[in-house]
């Protein structure tokens, strides 16, 4: 295999060539034997009007949502297969940032739409593939951290090299355009724009310094040859989802971080432990390692231990170095979702995106209040990681040397292979979780699996979706309606679908309607009137399954209805996916991720951008 035929992959399917998971997860099978053992086979699961009618134990709704309701600020817009934006009518939006936009003016002029960015300034631009981001307020200035996961490498390379690195300048301009930007905004006459040359605005790429703390920092499994003392590892690699901590800082979060290694020498290929259930060996995907010996499995097989992280940065000291926190496991991670135990200790909800991985908790030993220090925060406490049970309820397997016979830092970079021997459900791509802000209850995206079929996964009443490539969302409450008690129950709050289509259970759950459909739910966030906001990374075909659900999309679900309304559609090609507001809620910023066609300039190359949407009667938008 080679870069040329490796480098245009999705990352799943990247992945389904380098480690093939099973077709059905431990969660399909729980969800089935739930539905059974309550009486959902008979008329309590209904099939034939184009929805399926749960009873209250399964879906959380009391009774099936109805049709759509007043109870949204807004009238639900339709589908669109254009390559613009649609808001609902009454609201407006503009880009705030764009790919190659300078964030210093010694980088202005720094893109063309004909050639991208040069290599020389790409460390002073905006990111590509805006995903996770999240808005800061200090002292005055309004600071947006965003992170960029990775790059299309056509875009950004020359049309000579045909998307495949050809030279180390080539492989630099791909790792500069990753990683993280902190900027800062305001609000001025022509709505929020980004100020020049903030001293607070600043990069953070595949060659910046970090540091690790926690259990497994300093470790064997974390030692190179450029650092031999396994602390000092250089850049956070594959930004996807992010988070905020409670006292201020910015999480961003490391997930297909496999993609960037590879072998030089494969006769040499060092294979140690873990390197096939984290899918590492072969060509990497953007050919670093024939240009970087840091990326060649074969001269530094312990470098892909260095990544795979929840990295913390402080946006307001452009100074701070990051911190890796080893104590928050390594894996494929989506966001990190922060919430607090009612004794005080510090909460981090994670999902593993990968079919057949699982999902996880981190729970602090110390405790934590306004103003107090926050130091081992995130370093010292226990891991967990999910089992759900078909009687509806489920618990968290902390992950020790105790419950899984390994040792701590093996614990921790190896996180997978020490969920499995616990017994942890394995479930159907864990992506953003979202917490709700006014009770004790979380929301995590199981976004599609469209290899599930055929054997350990068979067609039946109780589960006839043979694939699962539209996606579901699920919920749990924690015991006691406290984050850190250590069983919970569950229920699903949509099981996405298409009714246009299917008059059966592909269909979706009874809150889904021609109206509303969509697949593969991604990014989640809740506003401050606990609303959950869902936004969609699926397939835009608008054909065959997906005929009808139109261009990728930004929804708002009722958590106490089960309603859920259409708020916007992306351009064609684009995932929608990041989403905070501006501190006075009267703006959304939202990312668009690898659009179509020339969005949003109309001409030269496609730009993934961080738009604004806004109400025109300047009331708050969330």
């Amino acid at each position: 295999m080679d870069t040329k035929s490796t480098v245009h992959l999705s990352f799943d399917e990247f992945d389904e060539l380098r480690d093939p998971r099973p077709a059905g997860n431990d969660f399909d099978r729980v969800v089935e034997r739930a539905i059974s053992r309550r009486g959902f086979l008979g008329g309590a699961l209904t099939f034939g009007s184009g929805a399926m009618a749960f009873g209250a134990g399964l879906f959380g709704t009391s009774t099936p949502a109805p049709a759509q309701t007043p109870a949204f600020a807004f009238k639900p817009v339709g589908i669109a297969t254009d390559f613009d934006i649609h808001v609902p009518a009454g609201y407006d939006w503009q880009p705030l940032v764009k790919w190659g936009q300078p964030l210093f003016s010694d980088a202005e002029g720094a893109y063309s739409p004909e050639t991208g960015v040069a290599v020389g300034q790409s460390d002073r631009v905006f990111g590509e593939n805006t995903d996770g981001m999240e808005t800061f307020e200090h002292e005055g200035h309004v600071l947006l951290a965003i992170n960029s996961e990775y790059v299309n490498t056509k875009v950004n390379l020359p049309a000579a090299s045909e998307g495949v690195p050809q030279n180390a300048d080539e492989v630099m301009l791909l790792k500069n355009m990753q990683g993280v930007t902190v900027m800062e905004i305001a609000e001025r006459e022509n709505g929020w724009q980004v100020v020049l040359d903030s001293p607070y605005n600043r990069r953070i790429t595949h060659e910046t310094q970090m540091t690790m703390d926690g259990p497994a920092a300093g470790s064997d499994l974390l030692k190179t040859g450029a650092d031999p003392k396994g602390m000092s590892p250089k850049g956070t690699l594959n930004n996807c989802g992010s988070g905020k901590t409670l006292w201020g800082s910015y999480l961003t979060c490391e997930e297909n971080f496999n993609t960037y290694f590879g072998t030089t020498d494969p006769a040499q290929e060092q294979v140690t432990e873990g390197f096939d259930r984290y899918g590492i060996g072969g060509e990497s995907r953007y050919a670093y390692e024939k240009f970087d010996p840091r990326f060649d499995i074969s001269k530094e097989p312990n470098e892909p231990h260095r990544h795979g992280w929840v990295t913390e940065i402080d946006p307001a000291n452009p100074d701070s170095t990051p911190v890796k926190h080893t104590a928050l496991g390594r894996f494929k991670h989506e966001n990190a979702e922060m919430v607090q135990a009612k004794d005080g200790r510090v909460v981090v909800y994670m999902g593993d995106d990968e079919r057949g991985e699982f999902m996880y908790r981190y729970v602090s030993n110390g405790t934590w209040a306004e103003g107090q220090p926050t130091d081992g925060l995130l370093s010292d406490g226990t891991l967990y990681v999910a089992k759900f049970n078909d009687d509806m309820t489920g618990e968290w397997l902390a992950l020790t040397p105790e419950t899984t016979g390994m040792g701590m830092a093996e614990i921790l970079v190896h996180a997978r292979m020490a969920g499995t021997r616990v017994g942890a459900t394995t479930m159907d791509r864990p992506e953003w979780i979202a917490a709700h802000p006014m009770k004790a209850e979380a929301y995590c995206a199981l976004t599609n699996n469209s290899k599930r079929g055929g054997e350990g996964m068979a067609v039946n009443a109780a589960n006839p979706r043979e694939t699962n490539e539209y996606g579901q969302i699920v919920r749990w409450r924690p015991e006691g309606e406290d984050h850190g008690a250590a069983t919970f129950t569950w229920d699903l709050y949509v099981m996405a679908g298409n009714p246009e289509v299917y008059d059966n259970a592909y269909g979706g759950s009874a809150n889904v309607t021609p109206g509303n459909m969509f697949n593969s739910p991604d990014g989640m966030a809740f506003d401050t009137q606990g609303m959950l906001w869902i936004q969609t990374d699926g397939e835009d075909s608008n054909e065959g399954d997906f005929a009808g659900m139109g261009n990728n999309q930004m929804l708002v679900g009722n958590p106490e209805t089960g309603e859920i309304a259409r708020f916007l559609t992306a351009p064609n090609g684009a995932e929608v996916t990041g989403l905070t507001w501006s501190p006075d809620r009267k703006t959304a910023f939202v990312g668009i991720q690898h659009p179509g066609g020339s969005w949003p300039d109309g001409a030269g190359k496609p730009r993934s951008s961080v738009i604004a949407v806004w109400r025109q009667d300047g009331a708050t938008v969330g």
